[in-house]
């Protein structure tokens, strides 16, 4: 996987709005945490765009991706929320331009699709993590500034990531490339020229949002049936927050349990990444992590993933 370049005092991020529309006021306060923390980010009109449910018209959001890739004053780019509209833009994007960028990405959620693009589809290392509006807007508890600031600005294994309520589904070691997203958006994706592609051996891991019990065991089940749940060496969910049923039963985690009983790997649940109610952690996609499902349960990111 190729490794963008590490930020520095005074380089600057740009603001993309690749999905849905979002709150201006949870905006500037994004901006005004991205400030507290040291960092520069810019933006021009483009994110403000509109057009039905998402942020103006796909070449639009694409443009700005790729002269955000271009620009030599523009270090790294940082989604403004995520929502529906991602996928949209892939055909209006240069797999070239990106390498030769070589820039850090930060998105979750919808930009599950991006991820993808950059990480098999480019062979690049992307961040899954906080956005400008849908987290970084929510205030300081709403983010985990440590893991943030040092996946982004130094070129040095992330390390040990624990989380609060986090437990072993299924016991063992297992070590691999991690990569992932949001369930739905991987499995969207198959079938097109962006599909997700990793390779044999790789940590997957799975975030999620609202999705009823029921919906969770049915894009497990495709994921089985498509044959990417084979390759993985290990399984990683996140919170999956709003996913148990409105009663209660069944849960998410009875669900991701009993479909992954089999799983011939470490299961782990409940790393707060994505869609959280714990301060979200960033994730780099691309690197080689390693999951211990044993009695103090954690993943482990043991590659720099910026130079």
């Amino acid at each position: 996987m190729i490794k963008a370049r590490r930020l520095e005092t005074g380089d600057r991020l740009a603001i993309v709005a690749p999905a849905s529309p979002f709150d201006r006021d949870a905006f500037d306060r994004g901006v005004g945490e991205f400030a507290r923390l040291g960092v520069d980010v810019i933006h021009d009109d483009r994110v403000f765009a509109r057009t039905g449910f998402v942020a103006g018209e796909p070449e639009l959001r694409a443009g700005a991706i790729r002269d955000a890739w271009q620009a030599p004053d523009v270090a790294g780019l940082v989604a403004a929320r995520g929502g529906y509209g991602s996928v949209q833009v892939l055909p209006f994007l240069d797999r070239r331009e990106a390498l030769v960028a070589r820039k850090p990405f930060l998105g979750s959620s919808d930009l599950t699709s991006l991820l993808t693009f950059l990480t098999t589809g480019c062979g690049l290392v992307a961040f899954h993590g906080p956005m400008v509006a849908a987290t970084m807007g929510r205030g300081a508890a709403a983010y985990d500034a440590a893991s943030l600031v040092a996946s982004l600005t130094r070129a040095e294994p992330l390390g040990e990531l624990v989380g609060r309520d986090l437990e072993s589904l299924r016991g063992g070691e297992a070590s691999g490339v991690l990569l992932g997203g949001t369930l739905a958006l991987l499995l969207a994706s198959l079938g097109t020229p962006f599909a997700f592609d990793p390779p044999q051996g790789y940590v997957l891991f799975l975030d999620e949002v609202a999705e009823r019990p029921y919906r969770i065991d049915r894009m497990l089940t495709q994921l089985r049936l498509s044959g990417l749940l084979r390759r993985a060496s290990a399984v990683v969910c996140g919170e999956l927050p709003h996913c148990d049923e409105p009663g209660g039963q069944p849960t998410a985690r009875s669900v991701v349990a009993d479909v992954l009983a089999d799983f011939p790997g470490p299961v782990l649940f409940g790393v707060p990444s994505g869609h959280t109610t714990q301060p979200c952690l960033t994730l780099p996609f691309g690197v080689a992590a390693r999951v211990v499902a044993r009695e103090r349960p954690r993943l482990v990111i043991e590659e720099a993933a910026v130079e």
